[in-house]
């Protein structure tokens, strides 16, 4: 009764969306105007609808329906009820309908939250939101229906992947990456609805799709930074980004979107780059949607990628249809996508956000070809080609350093046109430090030059972004007679979006050198050793204490124990692990870390003697790890800042 229920449901859902979606438009374009509320009745419905699915199987999944093909896929009464409920977006079937409701979910804020707009333009968003809609609910309920019934029904099910159910993490980075995916549909559905609405040569879509933006962009973020926790506290192997096809996939439309949210600014103070940034958001749609066919295509091998399927088909066909009509769209609109102004001197913000733009765009083809020549070699010559981390690191380490010295020089740059004499004074202190940083990187061993000018321009970029907040501030100072700290804290409120972004840079650069450092001074070794031996790596030594096993009800434990040692005392004790699932052929590992500031101390149980006489432990000295954390969560923070309304001087939000 419940897999009918949720059935019934989402061939409404598939109603609603083809009446706000398709019939709407035509009516809309004929002037009928009853049909805006049409359009938002259809919204709120798909998302009622899509809803009630989503917590039928929830329900189902928890109650271990095993009558309901997903469930009998990803269930078992093994699991714990925490990572049983996570299954939801574990495999293929379940991953599109915690798509669907997502996107019901950012329709329905959307078209809620611009309830009041004057003008067609929401009610356009809302129709193309429907049409993406649509799309998800024929695979619903055709190639990737979740609610199939199964006869007979089994007495269990085989449980999540193994590996998605292995760390807490597994909770966080798919939802995150989903918020953030599904959420560049958001801004699209902006710019096609003023594109449809004959409002795109004005900025109201930009100045109403920007939070948005910025909100998707915060999700991807944080989706790729608990990514690679996840990476490194798993998989064992002491990385956390190796390149992988589907990493790869969330980090293209991150760059364009990227792209995008600096480029916006020169549209909203010069009325230029129409055109690009149009495409930008257009680009960055289908990105997310090639992201989403790789991933669930099977078309690659990767521990992030579902089994394969005919679906790959509709995503490439969905893709084809999104570039054609944008094509046809934008070429219509030609006339009104035209701009007059121009860049007035190669000194000046404008023209540090077109070289970064072009950076990022060169960045994110470096890298959407790295993962897509091997798929299409392969389709053309059958000839299998492997593109690793060595083309990667050679391609995109010249961008990346540009990059982190722009982040500097930005921001000390005024609109229009800088003063070069200005300009030298202002970065004068953010270059001492930056040569500083060099230098001691170069004094503690580095000698690699793209590390060197990473350690270089991260120091020159920090002290330029943080002397932003201190100039600003000082001049409140002088003004208002404030102490410091409060009137940069004052400052940064009454421009939070300019600040925000200050912060997001610092974020980045923290970001970069924890990279750096942890793969410049990365130091391993790896030993077998009996009770009471020990190994030493950088000072640090690991003393194996004991070998030990245990069963849980979902699987089977082997650990070790494991004294770290500095000077003699013991500062902690770790527990690497080898979990063992009975539907995987090979153990999954969990690693165990100790973390300070200073850097990580990483262990890994590679094997153990069946007695419990000994193991063999892998162990990894790696400067500076936390911070990519620590920088990863100033960009989210940052981020967050960007989407605070700033206050006027009354006290009242003013249009950022």
């Amino acid at each position: 009764m419940t897999r009918l229920l949720a059935l019934d449901a989402l061939w409404f859902a598939l109603i609603a969306s083809v009446v706000g979606g398709v019939v709407a438009p035509f009516a809309l374009a004929r002037g009928r105007l009853r049909w805006v509320a049409v359009v938002q009745g259809a919204v709120y419905a798909n998302f009622a609808l899509v809803t009630v699915a989503t917590v039928t199987m929830m329900v189902a999944l928890l109650r271990h329906d095993f009558s309901i093909s997903y469930v009998a896929q990803v269930g078992s009464r093994a699991t714990p009820a925490f990572y049983t409920a996570i299954s939801l977006w574990g495999a293929l079937e379940g991953s599109i309908l915690f798509w669907a409701w997502v996107l019901a979910l950012y329709a329905a804020a959307v078209v809620y939250i611009n309830r009041r707009r004057e003008g067609l333009l929401v009610p356009y968003t809302g129709v193309v939101l429907l049409l993406i809609a649509l799309f998800f609910h024929v695979l619903l309920v055709g190639p990737a229906n979740p609610f199939h019934a199964v006869s007979p029904v089994p007495a269990d099910g085989p449980g999540p992947n193994p590996l998605l159910q292995n760390h807490i993490l597994m909770a966080v980075h798919p939802p995150l990456l989903y918020l953030g995916y599904v959420g560049m549909s958001v801004p699209f559905a902006f710019a096609v609805g003023a594109l449809l609405a004959g409002q795109i040569a004005s900025d109201e879509w930009i100045r109403a799709a920007r939070r948005w933006t910025v909100t998707a962009w915060l999700m991807l973020t944080a989706a790729i930074i608990a990514g690679m926790w996840w990476s490194y506290e798993v998989l064992g192997w002491g990385g956390y980004w190796a390149w992988d096809p589907v990493e790869n996939a969330s980090f293209i439309p991150w760059l364009t979107a990227t792209a995008f949210l600096h480029s916006v600014m020169v549209q909203e103070r010069r009325g230029m780059l129409k055109l690009w940034n149009l495409n930008l958001i257009v680009g960055t749609f289908a990105l997310t949607i090639l992201g989403t066919f790789l991933t669930r295509s099977g078309i690659i091998s990767s521990v992030h990628a579902f089994a394969s399927g005919t679906i790959g088909y509709y995503f490439l066909a969905f893709i084809a249809v999104v570039l054609v009509a944008a094509l046809v769209l934008v070429a219509g609109n030609s006339e009104r996508l035209r701009t007059d102004g121009r860049f007035d001197s190669p000194l000046s913000r404008d023209a540090v956000f077109l070289v970064n733009n072009l950076l990022l765009t060169v960045f994110m083809f470096t890298v959407l070809t790295g993962t897509l020549f091997p798929l299409v070699a392969e389709a053309v010559r059958g000839v299998k080609v492997s593109v690793g981390e060595p083309f990667f690191n050679r391609m995109t380490l010249p961008v990346m350093v540009l990059l982190l010295f722009l982040m500097g020089v930005g921001p000390a740059l005024p609109w229009r046109r800088g003063d070069p004499a200005a300009l030298r004074r202002r970065l004068m202190i953010p270059a001492g430090f930056g040569i500083a940083a060099a230098v001691a990187a170069i004094a503690l061993g580095t000698r690699a030059p793209y590390a060197v000018l990473t350690f270089l321009f991260a120091g020159f970029s920090v002290a330029a972004n943080v002397g932003e907040f201190v100039h600003g501030g000082r001049g409140r100072r002088t003004a208002r007679g404030e102490p410091l700290h409060l009137a940069i804290w004052r400052v940064a409120r009454g421009t939070p979006r300019r600040f925000g972004g200050y912060l997001a840079h610092i974020g980045v650069l923290v970001f970069a050198v924890g990279i750096a450092a942890s793969s410049t001074f990365r130091t391993e070794s790896e030993a077998n050793l009996k009770l009471g031996e020990s190994m030493e790596v950088d000072g640090i030594t690991a003393r194996l204490r004991e070998v030990w096993g245990r069963e849980e009800p979902q699987r089977q434990v082997i650990g070790a124990t494991v004294a770290i040692e500095r000077g003699g005392d013991t500062v902690a004790v770790l527990s690497p692990r080898m979990n063992f699932y009975p539907t995987s052929q090979q153990p999954i590992p969990t690693p165990d870390v100790r973390s300070t500031l200073l850097g990580d101390t990483y262990l890994n149980l590679v094997a153990f003697r069946p007695d419990g006489s000994g193991a063999t432990i892998k162990m990894i000295r790696e400067p500076l790890v936390p911070w990519i954390w620590i920088g990863g969560g100033i960009i989210c923070l940052g981020a967050v800042f960007g989407v605070i309304p700033p206050r006027s001087r009354g006290g009242e939000e003013v249009q950022a």
